[in-house]
């Protein structure tokens, strides 16, 4: 690994953002440009420590699932990504291998959402990003691992993750994520991960395995969908999919139906998410 290459690419990075660049609120004068150490390190999910000694070259075997979550946090560019991915020593990924990253320009429109729920998914439904509302909404998917923040995994294997919709609208969503899994497999070239997903699937949920053998193929497209939160209430929303051609990546925004009272709803939302978030 280019020790001091990488620690030096890691603080111009940093240095090159400022905190509205990542949907931070600013926090006083600062004597330096840039974010601090302590706040790529939120944003990456690892120690103030750790990021620290990477950025001073005294960590030597930084993961790739790691680097994937510091490209994220620090709005790099698929070059800049790949470039980092070089200078520690991993192979560049490919769309169906990398873990963490997002693209900048997803990143950047989710930072700018807060008025609806909105997250970013790769092209089989793991949810890598949430904004405040996404996760007031469905709960926090992007802690645990691949499976735990792919929706649908969770659709097919944790029927509470079907709480929020109607019943009648159970079989077009679960057909609909089964389409979009063979499209996305037929785009990748059956990747790995894909086919295990599909295996795994296959042998715990025969509804899944039913839907798959429809043969049906259709990316997920805009879709109208009435949710039941059980504080808020109904929410009459269209799923909108804005695609990253060059990652492949999804942003879903839940826009609220016009002449219903989902906004409103999607404002009572976000203070009783702010409230548990004061409490935590």
């Amino acid at each position: 690994m280019a020790r001091n290459e990488l620690g030096d690419f890691l603080r111009a990075r940093r240095q090159a953002l400022r905190p509205a660049d990542v949907g931070l609120p600013p926090r006083g004068r600062r004597r330096t440009p840039g974010l601090r150490r302590e706040e790529v390190a939120l944003l990456a999910n690892v120690s103030v420590d750790y990021y620290e000694r990477l950025e001073q070259s005294r960590n030597t075997n930084p993961s790739q699932a790691l680097l994937g979550s510091l490209a994220r946090a620090l709005r790099l560019s698929v070059d800049e990504r790949d470039y980092l991915y070089r200078l520690a020593g991993h192979p560049v990924p490919t769309t169906s291998t990398v873990s963490g990253y997002v693209d900048p320009a997803m990143m950047f429109l989710l930072d700018a959402l807060t008025t609806v729920p909105a997250h970013v998914i790769d092209d089989r439904t793991t949810i890598l990003a949430q904004n405040a509302l996404s996760r007031a909404l469905l709960g926090s998917w992007t802690d645990g691992g691949d499976r735990h923040s792919n929706v649908t995994w969770r659709w097919f294997t944790h029927p509470e993750s079907r709480a929020l919709n109607v019943p009648e609208e159970h079989e077009a969503i679960g057909r609909g994520y089964v389409a979009d899994l063979r499209a996305a497999v037929a785009r990748s070239g059956h990747d790995p991960v894909s086919e295990q997903l599909i295996a795994d699937l296959t042998t715990v949920s025969p509804e899944f395995a039913q839907y798959w053998s429809d043969m049906q193929v259709a990316a997920l497209q805009t879709t109208r969908k009435i949710l039941v939160h059980p504080q808020v209430g109904r929410l009459d929303v269209q799923c909108d999919f804005v695609l990253s051609t060059t990652t492949g990546q999804r942003l879903v925004i839940f826009r609220p139906q016009p002449g219903t009272a989902t906004a409103d709803n999607f404002d009572f939302l976000r203070a009783l998410g702010e409230q548990s978030f004061d409490r935590s």
